[in-house]
């Protein structure tokens, strides 16, 4: 199962450091995947859930690319991650939406299949068996013991 840190949380929101760089390496070292909120303006990369907050180059996405799960925050960041091949998504409200590594993105409390990530199943108390990985801020919660 894929275990992804909602903007780099393991163990809880931490809207003070989610998304910033140093938080999504260290959260990649102990081996989870991290959804990030990217944006691209004026030629250049940014995190930031609401708005751009940390400016970062376009190696940051590209040598993590296997374990970023790329949330597109404007069409620019979309159009160029897909030009670029950094793995990644659009969603709003969707139900369900498919990143450009063909993994269904499912919307909180919707069902899915082994190839679903459950997006934040604590909202919901979702059942995560038969879902291929989970998105949480609480992903900490969800290793396999």
């Amino acid at each position: 199962m894929r275990l992804i840190a909602h903007r780099g949380n393991i163990t809880g929101p931490d809207p003070t450091n989610e998304n910033s760089p140093a938080l999504i390496k260290d959260t990649l070292t102990y081996g989870y995947g991290c959804e990030v909120d990217v944006w691209y303006i004026d030629k250049q990369f940014w995190l930031g859930h609401d708005e751009p907050q940390y400016e970062i180059q376009e190696q940051f996405l590209r040598y993590q690319n296997k374990d970023l799960w790329c949330h597109a925050k404007n069409l620019d960041a979309l159009r160029i991650m897909l030009t670029l091949r950094i793995h990644c998504f659009w969603h709003q409200e969707d139900d369900y939406t498919v990143t450009s590594e063909g993994w269904i993105w499912a919307y909180p409390g919707k069902p899915g299949n082994t190839k679903t990530i459950a997006v934040m199943p604590e909202w919901n108390d979702t059942d995560v068996t038969g879902y291929g990985g989970v998105c949480s801020d609480y992903i900490q919660n969800y290793v396999e013991k």
